[in-house]
């Protein structure tokens, strides 16, 4: 496979995935506005925009810093690059560059998606739920359509790669935003007996969760009240919860194998292989108590540093020419 097309599948799917989690990122700071006497109300608007690096973009429009127009900013306006609608436009751009490495279905569902999501700033919305809604169902439809028609190729294999780095990435980024928004006032990250949270920390780590798809798993597993400490390790060192770190990690070091580096850089290919298995070995023999002892913004910054240092030599790998 040529290193442009296995670009194109690898971005294609990062931008699909970045869509949905931009919405899901958008969801829970929609939840923890509408919360009465919400600590750092102005802060919880900005860290969506704090994630994605759009804070100078968002001044330049000289709009308040409201909900509406946060929404407005980061979901429906092309204009900028880091928008939902971005992501998606994105993403049917580089899937109708390899229309003849993806499947008929997985064309359909990405073409209509574009075709009715362009028309959202035009006629409006029903509601910001519905949207958000909307956009994670139309995720799951690609890569339904993905996972049930695509032969198991290199293609398939670069798309489901661009899916695990962005969704690793995501993961780590909410998590780290919304633990410093929840964490001043919250004792229980500390790795001691937890005391009763208040609503409103029950509420935030509820919002945390139920972004991620994870509220579910999480009363599963621990059949009791939410607190930090359990929902730091849920989202991190979990394998059996579909977006915790070490379930993308796992999955990243089991594709790297079958991928075959380009020529001329069978060394990167190694390196690639080596730095999966060292996250993924990291997170498997890891514990909660020395994330915490660390410090969870510190560990995350460093996992994230970690999984930049991974997507650059993914990239060196198999996606640049020779």
């Amino acid at each position: 496979m040529l290193s442009r097309t296995a670009a194109q599948l690898y971005w294609m799917s990062r931008y699909v995935e970045r869509a949905e989690n931009l919405v899901r990122m958008l969801d829970v700071t929609h939840s923890l506005s509408l919360l009465p006497q919400s600590r750092g109300a102005m802060t919880e608007l900005a860290a969506p925009l704090a994630v994605t690096g759009t804070l100078e973009a968002f001044a330049a429009s000289q709009h308040t810093l409201e909900a509406e127009a946060l929404f407005n900013f980061m979901a429906l306006d092309l204009s900028n690059p880091a928008s939902v609608l971005s992501c998606l436009r994105s993403a049917r751009e580089n899937a109708h560059a390899v229309r003849g490495q993806i499947t008929t279905e997985m064309w359909e569902a990405i073409n209509s998606t574009w075709l009715e999501g362009r028309e959202f700033p035009k006629r409006g919305i029903a509601s910001v739920s519905s949207f958000f809604d909307w956009v994670k169902e139309r995720s799951h439809l690609f890569r339904g359509a993905t996972y049930g028609t695509l032969q198991r190729n290199d293609a398939y294999c670069f798309i489901r790669l661009g899916t695990f780095v962005e969704r690793a990435d995501n993961t780590a980024r909410l998590l780290d935003v919304k633990s410093q928004l929840i964490e001043p006032a919250v004792p229980s990250l500390a790795p001691v007996d937890m005391p009763h949270e208040s609503a409103p920390d029950f509420y935030a780590w509820s919002a945390l969760l139920r972004s991620l798809s994870a509220f579910e798993a999480y009363h599963a597993v621990y059949r009791d009240s939410l607190d930090g400490r359990r929902v730091t390790e849920l989202l991190i060192l979990r394998p059996d919860v579909p977006r915790s770190l070490r379930a993308c990690c796992d999955e990243i070091r089991g594709i790297l194998p079958q991928i075959e580096a380009r020529p001329g850089a069978l060394d990167a290919g190694r390196e690639v292989k080596q730095l999966a298995g060292r996250l993924s070995l990291r997170l498997e023999y890891g514990a909660v108590d020395e994330i915490l002892s660390t410090g969870l913004h510190r560990w995350l910054t460093g996992f994230l540093d970690d999984a930049a240092q991974l997507s650059d030599a993914i990239r060196a790998a198999y996606l640049e020419a020779n």
